[in-house]
């Protein structure tokens, strides 16, 4: 008898492997990548001049339109505590609601088309975000120098030069956060009277939103940079999804730059396998997000063309011919595109539905605002006294109505009622309401007794100034027949 115990069973025997412990190595991954500070270099050129224009344009309008007064009043207010809105001599209230919701579908719609034609057009040039960090790049520069020497002072211990520049910088930069945090709650609160209660350390809560808005500034433009277009904001990561073969992008030539490499001015390159790119590496030193675009297209670029400018200047340099790094599509590199080429390519059916979108909602937007009623009424019913008859044997119903003027000039109203047979107006038919006020009246109306059925009936409050017969308002309510 065999002593295995599957003998027994006519069963193979079981093959038994060892277990052999492997030591552990010890590796740690960081969850998130350490920041790299990036230094970008100052260049010249197309781009950068348009970027500086948008600079102008953007912050002309944005620090002295608070400023502007129209009608004695800021041309630009978001009263959010008088619930009114003054926008370049329009009074809209919260009823217009849907003009702030369809202005923000015409900015949606913009964003798309300028995505759909020339990809991240909007950060590149016009982003708060772009704009700010080129405000504090350009002290950056007058107070520490350029890329060279800010590297130099990074690198090097404190000294009292290098603390008397970084103090210098901050300085400036604190002041510029402070006056775009001032401006910007002036959008909110009439900006005279912010600047006499700031100076007075007066309005706890104004004093809060200048500081809050200094420091989001502060931090963003000073520290964050690169990292709110890459991490933060929400458009660099949908983006791409608004791209397609066509759209217009910040491109580097392989096919001609390829292979790359540094070389003598007056060398024949070609006969030693080298494209027209030197490697010089400047594309990548004046990126405000530190990319290389020679890699191919990243999300993190927002096509700002300063590499293209930079690429420019070394082709003029080199005697080469400009467009190493442009602005094209893949279809224009793939098929040797060139000009007009291109630019019929952009005029593709998403282009023109965007447009086509864009332009019929602008029209109609601008169209209601020019023709509508500057004028609010609202009818509440006098709870106290729903329904009574009084001398004469008329029936009366008593209500409280609102009259808004979205005028800048006082208007004088006269009121009627319509809806039953001998309905009138049984308390003042004339009243005035100010300029860009509200008034609220209290009007009686009358009608004869047994002229209706007893119960509910609708009826109309008519409204209408008797100089401008184009303000007239039809304001629906009840009117209320006892048993």
């Amino acid at each position: 008898m065999s002593d295995h115990p599957t003998s027994q069973r006519g069963k193979a025997p079981r093959k038994v492997i060892p277990i052999a412990s492997v030591p552990i190595e010890e590796h740690e991954q960081p969850l998130f990548e350490a920041r790299r500070k990036i230094q970008p270099r100052s260049i010249s050129g197309v781009f950068a001049r348009w970027r500086w224009a948008m600079v102008w344009i953007t912050q002309l309008f944005f620090y002295g339109i608070p400023w502007l007064q129209i009608n004695e009043r800021q041309a630009l207010l978001f009263d959010l505590e008088q619930r009114r809105f003054y926008i370049f001599g329009w009074l809209l209230y919260p009823q217009d609601f849907i003009y702030l919701t369809t202005l923000l579908i015409i900015s949606a719609l913009a964003l798309f088309l300028f995505t759909a034609v020339a990809g991240r057009l909007w950060c590149g040039f016009s982003c708060p975000q772009s704009v700010y960090t080129e405000i504090f790049m350009w002290i950056e520069r007058k107070t520490e120098g350029d890329r060279s020497a800010r590297l130099r002072l990074d690198n090097s211990g404190w000294t009292r030069e290098k603390l008397l520049k970084r103090s210098a910088k901050h300085l400036l930069w604190l002041l510029v956060a402070l006056w775009t945090g001032f401006t910007f709650v002036g959008y909110f609160v009439p900006i005279r009277s912010l600047a006499v209660e700031v100076m007075a350390l007066q309005g706890a809560w104004q004093i809060f939103w200048v500081l809050f808005y200094a420091l989001a500034t502060y931090g963003n433009a000073g520290f964050l940079r690169e990292q709110v277009c890459t991490h933060m904001c929400p458009y660099a990561r949908f983006q791409s999804a608004m791209f397609d073969k066509d759209t217009l992008l910040v491109t580097y030539d392989a096919a001609r730059g390829e292979s790359r490499g540094p070389r003598a001015k007056d060398i024949d390159y070609k006969a030693k396998g080298l494209g027209d790119c030197i490697d010089c590496k400047l594309c990548v030193q004046v990126c405000p997000v530190g990319i290389d675009i020679r890699d191919g297209l990243q999300y993190q670029c927002i096509n700002c063309g300063l590499c293209i400018d930079a690429c420019n200047s070394v082709m003029d340099k080199m005697h080469y011919p400009r467009g190493l790094i442009r602005l094209s599509t893949e279809n224009a590199l793939a098929r040797g595109w060139r000009g007009m080429q291109v630019v019929r390519r952009m005029l593709r059916p998403r282009v023109l539905i965007y447009g086509s979108v864009l332009l019929g909602l602008t029209v109609a937007m601008v169209a209601s605002l020019y023709v509508r009623v500057p004028l609010k009424v609202d009818v509440v019913r006098d709870r106290g006294t729903l329904s009574r008859i009084v001398a004469g044997g008329q029936i009366e119903n008593i209500y409280r109505v609102q009259l808004g003027n979205a005028t800048e000039q006082a208007q004088r109203l006269q009121l009627s009622a319509s809806g039953l047979e001998g309905l009138r107006v049984a308390s003042d038919t004339e009243v005035t309401v100010d300029a860009a006020a509200d008034r609220w009246i209290v009007v009686r109306l009358q009608a004869p007794y047994g002229v209706a059925s007893p119960g509910s009936h609708p009826v109309q409050l008519e409204v209408h100034s008797p100089t401008d017969g184009t303000i007239t308002v039809q304001a629906k309510t009840t009117f209320l027949v006892p048993r």
